[in-house]
């Protein structure tokens, strides 16, 4: 029997079955969607934590597991949003028989033992189907002879497998070329760049350095040991010395901006993808003793240079003063005005600055908000948006600030401070962080073309 909304049994339901009251708001995010891809009006205020009442279950369900991008011009357009739609559908499958499969599920209505087990079956044999097609898009884009950036893009939006994200994330930065001939040299020619530079900056004594090229090298080595702490493997001194050179050689060779705090992060999972290559399983075991010389500066390269490539289009992030990043700062707050005003509001009259917090989401790209094993799928979608990356970085922020919403709303200046720097995502799952990228998706659409939408 169909929820409806009116139901009483439904609303027991929602409170009993937190899932379920996520999958239902998630539905009415996506019903707004569709009235959008409709020509219907949509209000301007969408926001998936901030509905408690019954909802309409009767239509499209959803779990956050899996998006497609567009990357032309007219991204708002139906073509992604019923692709993005199509998707939720088949992960709510794969989800519900997952659940009945381990139990999760006991406390439900159900059909009968054999009904549950041949469409559990079902949902399965698709949730493998649909993986195994995914795998094999990204093969065989890989193995062409010319990779096709646009399509890998579309692909790494949702998510890349773990064996192929090392080359997928060279390609996506521009470090490795399309072009599978040229690859290796390539490759083989920037490696050995590295090690020349890493030999004229850094392998030299203090006396050839200034002061300032001094006191910069002596604040890298004491936020080497900073650096992701609740990580053992970023202990190792191996990891740290490289971490160090990595850092001294970029910042050398970057002087407009030099070396500034929080760029150590953003090294972090460079160097997880790329050892990746080399290690198997957790990264608890890791030990780059392990590890030849030459695999252990080879990946030490890649890291530089993909480290560089993405920074290259976001350095007023780290000039002086950082006016890229309080001009992201900026365009939050406008944001979260306009969809949720409320909340909006209520920071503005205890006098909480999105500074105060902010700020340090985009200085680290959230890296030090989410656990660390999630890091690696955000930083697909990071890749994938390419250029677009520091304007699709807002409407995450956003989605991520929103997800409290409720929360924030009970507290005062002082509480609001400390939850916003302390926020409890250590139980985060790829769910959560799913649920987060679909609503930046969803509101970059209905927004970032449509900047009046945003104005005072």
């Amino acid at each position: 029997m169909r929820n409806t909304p009116n139901s009483n049994t439904n609303s027991i339901n929602d409170l009993k079955d937190p899932v379920s009251n996520l999958d239902s708001r998630f539905n009415l995010t996506l019903k707004s969607v569709q009235g959008l891809l409709k020509g219907r009006s949509f209000p301007g205020k969408v926001l998936l934590s901030r509905r408690s009442d019954p909802l309409d279950t009767s239509g499209i369900h959803g779990s956050p597991r899996e998006f497609t991008r567009s990357y032309s011009e007219n991204d708002a357009g139906p073509t992604s949003f019923q692709f993005f739609i199509h998707l939720k559908q088949e992960q709510f499958q794969i989800k519900k028989a997952t659940e009945s499969s381990t139990g999760t599920s006991q406390s439900k209505p159900s059909a009968s033992p054999a009904d549950t087990s041949r469409e559990s079956q079902k949902t399965v044999t698709s949730a493998r189907v649909t993986d195994s097609a995914r795998i094999m898009k990204f093969k065989k884009e890989l193995s062409a002879p010319t990779v096709t950036l646009e399509k890998l893009r579309q692909l790494a939006w949702s998510g890349v497998p773990s064996d192929m994200r090392p080359n997928v994330w060279r390609l996506l930065l521009g470090y490795a070329p399309p072009n599978s001939d040229r690859r290796e040299g390539v490759l083989r020619r920037k490696r050995i760049e590295y090690l020349d530079c890493v030999a004229q900056y850094y392998d030299i004594p203090d006396t050839e350095r200034s002061d300032d090229e001094i006191n910069m090298l002596r604040q890298i080595a004491v936020d080497c040991p900073r650096t992701v702490p609740d990580v053992t493997f970023f202990q190792q001194p191996a990891v740290q010395k490289s971490l160090e050179r990595i850092l001294y050689t970029w910042a050398i060779r970057h002087p407009a901006s030099g070396y500034v705090q929080g760029i150590n992060d953003l090294v972090t999972p460079f160097l997880v993808v790329f050892l990746s290559e080399h290690f198997e399983g957790s990264i608890d075991n890791w030990s780059t003793l392990e590890l030849s010389e030459e695999k252990l500066t080879n990946v030490e390269a890649d890291c530089y240079w993909c480290l560089s490539k993405l920074l290259d289009g976001m350095q007023d992030h780290y000039t002086f003063a950082q006016p890229g990043i309080q001009r992201l700062v900026f365009k939050l707050k406008e944001l979260v005005r306009r969809i949720d005003d409320p909340v909006s509001r209520h920071m503005e009259e205890h006098g909480l600055e999105f500074l105060q917090f902010a700020f340090r989401w985009f200085n680290c790209l959230l890296i030090r908000e989410i656990p660390f094993h999630l890091v690696n799928r955000l930083w697909d979608t990071y890749l994938a948006e390419g250029d677009a990356l520091p304007d699709f970085l807002v409407y995450i922020a956003a989605s991520f600030l929103l997800t409290w919403s409720d929360k924030l709303l009970k507290l005062d200046f002082q509480e609001m401070v400390m939850f916003l720097q302390h926020i409890p995502t250590f139980n985060w799952a790829d769910q959560e962080l799913e649920m987060v990228l679909s609503r930046a998706f969803m509101w970059h659409s209905m927004f970032n073309s449509s900047p009046s939408h945003l104005a005072t």
